[in-house]
């Protein structure tokens, strides 16, 4: 398990970005893998979410994750709780409720996770270029604010995605970016593939959440490159594979 120290530090907070270890299933899902959405065993996944929620003293059905559909989408807990799989479809949750874990899942698109300690609210939110560049941080911060939280008391923390060095993209960018702030060009650069380019997610995230006014830290890891601790949809796309595991990063309140 990796902490981000800009959330360790918080009374009241607990959080986890899980790396792949320490779950119960096997080959090309080995070992802690959280996503329904693959075709590992089901009571494997449940299991493994099992265990996760345990590391915040919860049972499995605390720990809420959604049906991810690269959107701005964000879903406020409170009293409703759901099932996975069966979950409702979006990209971020919300809550201030402890007794809860919030859980986003990822396999090189980056995990967000978002507290303040303070107003007693936490949040957690999936973020591919997709919803990174239609602002689901932004959403997801504003979800939060209606809970009571305010923006110069939130800290977020950018868990292991691809990373900066191992990101290619297709000719189709820097354009969308460079539409939205001509400064984005910062993030790309070109890549050896001519016409193509390699894209800093960690780096462009931070950069969101810094004009959103969020003191934030991104752990540093890449996904696609540390086979041994985390899954990733590239590196098996690569490889030919067909499908993947995902992994799993979860914040809650201290009940």
């Amino acid at each position: 398990m990796i902490h981000a120290k800009t959330l360790a530090d918080l009374d009241g907070v607990q959080h986890r970005f899980f790396t792949r270890a320490g779950g119960v299933s096997t080959g090309l899902y080995s070992s802690l893998n959280c996503g329904y959405g693959s075709d590992d065993p089901p009571d494997n996944v449940r299991e493994n979410r099992r265990r996760a929620a345990a590391a915040f003293d919860l049972d499995e059905p605390d720990l809420l994750t959604v049906h991810q559909i690269h959107s701005t989408d964000v879903l406020t807990v409170a009293d409703r709780r759901w099932t996975s799989p069966g979950a409702p479809k979006a990209d971020a949750l919300v809550t201030d409720r402890p007794g809860v874990a919030l859980g986003v899942l990822a396999a090189d698109c980056a995990p967000v996770l978002f507290a303040d300690p303070a107003g007693g609210v936490v949040g957690a939110a999936h973020a591919g270029w997709k919803g990174a560049l239609g602002g689901v941080v932004d959403t997801t911060l504003a979800a939060m604010e209606r809970l009571g939280a305010r923006r110069e008391r939130i800290h977020a923390a950018i868990g292991p995605c691809i990373g900066r060095d191992s990101y290619e993209v297709g000719p189709e960018f820097p354009a969308p970016f460079l539409a939205q702030e001509a400064g984005n060009a910062a993030f790309f650069r070109p890549a050896a593939r001519a016409g193509h380019f390699l894209f800093d997610l960690a780096g462009y995230l931070l950069h969101r959440l810094s004009l959103a006014g969020v003191a934030a830290e991104a752990t540093g890891h890449d996904t696609l490159t540390a086979r041994d601790d985390f899954f990733s949809y590239r590196r098996n796309t690569l490889q030919g594979v067909r499908d993947y595991g995902r992994g799993l990063s979860v914040v809650a309140l201290r009940a």
